[in-house]
């Protein structure tokens, strides 16, 4: 009989990619874990206790096939596991990168549970198709037929190149509109390379381009071309813009020279910069946190991409500000563990109730307590009574999280279903909004998520339109 290969979460202890030290990482924008070896990957792999119900699939937004895909992994049949991994995720090696498993998979992994250390499913996930791509096993995209019929899609990010993935294999028609130069969406334009190097989403952007999906870029829909004449130009169109209105403080000394918004920060200084491509704010200091004192406000992934871009950056000390305690903030607890080690102070249960000069030398800090749980049964943050103090800084960088613009307004389209937040109103399951062939994906449905819901999102449109073509047709040839 062939010995066990799993249920080794007893014997082998949980152990990630090797990370690189601090006092290395925090000078450049490279990633921050090393690759697994195929020995190691095997390992780890092989702690899986394929239980019963596998609370990691479940707990996974696009519910993949992990319990199999790590027993194919640890019994070597890496190639199969590959395979397996990409049936349910249009992006696996993206999602093994920026993926807070923390909170998904590893977060309900039954042998974590138990207290013996969550098997390392990111990390394989990651591996797994890197080496796909290394060995040429990731097939270009090459549909069987062709057919007639023709998709827009509005926005290049993770929920419109997912749709753009599925619809292309196809055979359908498919172009993708972008108000950047380069699509991607925020896995270019705001996911530092330390988290996910650039050309890891170049590559998936080159091969649905080699595979048929063609990019209209600089293009902005209500300025460079009209949604009526997009819905004119295709049989479906997909609205997958995401959300990058950002949130703004209400206080006093708010609009002072120094205080930035995150999303602005991170394009020029974590992104574009890396590119190579002339930054006129960061080349005046204004978008460089180098040689300052700095000041994060905001507690999500956002606000920790843009304290750990800030140490890379020289600044002189970074501090964040978040107005909940360490339990209670929605960011990875593995990025705030990564960005302690690099040297960022949390200042927990703190906010700013206003700034002091113009351009800005301080942040009057005012501290908190959790009081009552809200609706959503987080705790409240209520302002303890005369204790604050005022916290140095030359650069504020507002992470505060984003809010959808008002697109009815911006396309000239009244009858565009939103909800009292702003957000397309559109069928979770399938993206169809109210209107005759449009469908919404993503943070404009949802508001500000992750990027697997997003990739989930796209690939469920993407069959809901497949499916509506279909009949369609059926209808047209009656």
């Amino acid at each position: 009989m062939a010995r066990q290969p799993m249920l080794k979460f007893v014997t082998i202890g949980r152990d990630m990619p090797e990370k690189r030290a601090p006092e290395v990482r925090n000078r450049d924008f490279h990633e921050i874990y090393a690759e697994y070896a195929d020995a190691k990957a095997r390992e780890q792999a092989a702690r899986c206790s394929q239980c019963g119900v596998p609370y990691c699939q479940s707990h996974c937004p696009l519910h993949n096939n992990i319990p199999d895909w790590l027993r194919l992994t640890a019994e070597g049949r890496v190639r199969e596991a590959y395979e397996l991994s990409q049936q349910t995720n249009t992006f696996p090696e993206i999602c093994g990168r920026i993926c807070p498993q923390d909170r998904l998979c590893e977060g309900n992994c039954v042998i974590e549970q138990a207290g013996h250390g969550t098997v390392t499913i990111g990390a394989v996930e990651k591996y797994l198709t890197d080496t796909a791509w290394e060995e040429g096993w990731v097939a270009p995209i090459a549909p069987a037929r062709e057919r007639a019929e023709s998709v827009g899609i509005i926005g290049a990010g993770p929920g419109g190149l997912a749709a753009a993935d599925m619809l292309r294999r196809a055979g359908v028609q498919v172009t993708v509109y972008d108000r950047h130069d380069r699509a991607g969406g925020l896995m270019i334009y705001g996911i530092p390379g330390f988290k996910l190097e650039k050309e890891v989403v170049l590559r998936r952007n080159r091969q649905l381009e080699e595979g048929g999906v063609t990019f209209v870029l600089n293009c902005e829909v209500g300025r460079d071309i009209a949604f009526d004449d997009l819905r004119a130009r295709h049989d479906a169109v997909l609205i997958a813009t995401g959300v990058y209105k950002s949130r703004d403080l209400q206080a006093p000394g708010a609009g002072a020279a120094g205080i930035v918004r995150a999303i602005d920060y991170l394009i020029a200084s974590a992104s574009r910069r890396c590119f190579g491509d002339a930054v006129p704010e960061f080349d005046s200091g204004e978008l460089n946190a180098a040689g300052k004192r700095v000041v994060v406000i905001g507690g999500g992934d956002t606000a920790m991409d843009c304290v750990r871009t800030a140490i890379r950056q020289g600044a002189v000390s970074v501090k964040c500000l978040y107005r909940r305690d360490r339990d209670n903030m929605p960011g990875s607890r593995r990025e705030v563990a990564n960005a302690e080690e690099e040297g960022v102070i949390f200042d927990w249960l703190s906010g700013p109730r206003g700034f002091n000069d113009d351009p800005v030398r301080a942040v009057k800090v005012q501290r908190m307590r959790l009081g009552p749980p809200d609706v959503s049964g987080r705790r409240t943050p209520e302002p303890v009574e005369g204790a604050g103090h005022d916290e140095p800084a030359d650069l504020v960088i507002k992470a505060l999280g984003f809010e959808p613009e008002d697109l009815p307004a911006l396309w000239d389209q009244p009858d565009l279903p939103v909800t009292s937040w702003g957000t397309i109103r559109a069928e979770y399951t399938t993206g169809r909004t109210a209107m005759a062939g449009v469908y919404a994906v993503g943070d404009i449905v949802r508001g500000a998520s992750l990027v697997v819901w997003a990739i989930r999102d796209g690939r469920d449109a993407a069959a809901a339109i497949l499916e509506d073509l279909g009949a369609r047709q059926a209808v047209a040839a009656e």
